[in-house]
């Protein structure tokens, strides 16, 4: 290699470096807001967990009062200082959306079958809180506390008429987008409290295509947008799938992203996005929260994003401090 041409490639390393460097902007301002996971919930081993995994059968103790997607739930999420809470929604035979994490009623319940296949008055005898148990069945701490739970969105929202939630689609059916924007329309008032939906890219993106304003993500999106701005977002490029969207961001991906974490942030904001801290991810599993004091360490000094908990009871008085 030429003289010439390494002091051309030393140029080029540096300006690249510079021109995406943090510390060229400021730190947004505001501060770090706060997405609940399912509200406030038992929480569980993540080893080992997959698609089919009964979560319920692996809770941690101590065994909280509160049932994930659960009006108390919500409730207690939002008096603990949610600014968005997340919840999973399956449409019934009905007509109306259930709100219920599982695709079956097995796990958690004393009932069968998948949750879309039931009417809401079958699921409304339901016990959802039937199948936990923290010590491998020697106990159940939450049966019998649970029947009659499982709220549809329309309750939630009128339960809630100053709350944010981001929606989980848990299936790829596109009706599902239609069946919210149709929702919507009937209640307008309710769609300032749809702050984002994600899951199956059918369902997400018929939703974004009808609600005016609405944003989301599905995993395909997600990783084209994060594999093209690794690829090009060193030139200032900020990807189409990048744009007007909300961006999931695993702690350990963070740093591998050009102007992380102001600048990122700067640029993502003027493109019209939003950003979910989440935790690391790794070895095919979905990311965690963040969870832990320690977790909370890693999040960057004036990050005014959201981050995702599943502990928010935990990390809610860690922002107070």
């Amino acid at each position: 290699m030429g003289k010439w041409t390494l002091i051309a490639l030393v140029g080029l390393v540096a300006f690249i470096y510079i021109f995406n460097a943090s510390w060229r902007v400021a730190a947004p301002e505001g501060r770090v807001q706060l997405l609940a996971h399912r509200g406030v919930h038992q929480t569980f081993d993540l080893e080992g967990v997959d698609n089919d995994t009964c979560t319920a059968t692996r809770i941690r103790e101590p065994v909280a009062p509160e049932i994930e997607n659960t009006i108390g739930s919500m409730r207690a999420a939002f008096d603990l200082g949610a600014d968005v809470v997340e919840l999973d929604v399956h449409p019934t035979t009905d007509g109306q959306f259930a709100i219920f994490h599982d695709w079956t009623v097995d796990c958690r319940t004393q009932g069968a079958g998948a949750t879309r296949d039931h009417d809401m008055a079958y699921l409304k005898t339901l016990d959802i809180g039937y199948g936990y148990t923290a010590d491998g069945g020697k106990s159940f701490p939450l049966r019998g506390k649970g029947v009659g739970l499982m709220p549809t969105f329309s309750e939630v929202l009128t339960a809630f008429p100053e709350g944010k939630f981001l929606i989980n689609f848990k299936s790829n059916e596109a009706r599902e987008g239609d069946m919210l924007a149709e929702m919507l329309a009937e209640h307008p008032a309710w769609r300032s409290n749809v702050w984002g939906v994600y899951g199956g890219a059918a369902p997400t993106n018929r939703a974004i295509e009808r609600i005016v304003g609405l944003r989301g993500y599905s995993g395909g999106s997600l990783k084209r947008c994060i594999v093209r701005y690794i690829a090009l977002g060193w030139t200032g490029f900020v990807p189409e799938d990048c744009r007007n969207t909300i961006l999931l961001v695993p702690l350990n991906v963070g740093p591998w992203l050009w102007g992380w974490p102001h600048l990122f942030a700067a640029r993502m904001q003027a493109a019209g996005s939003t950003i979910i801290l989440r935790g690391d991810y790794g070895g095919g599993i979905l990311p965690g929260g963040i969870d832990t004091e320690a977790d909370m360490a890693r999040v960057p000094d004036g990050f005014s994003g959201y981050v995702w908990t599943n502990e928010i009871a935990r990390i809610a008085p860690l922002l107070q401090n």
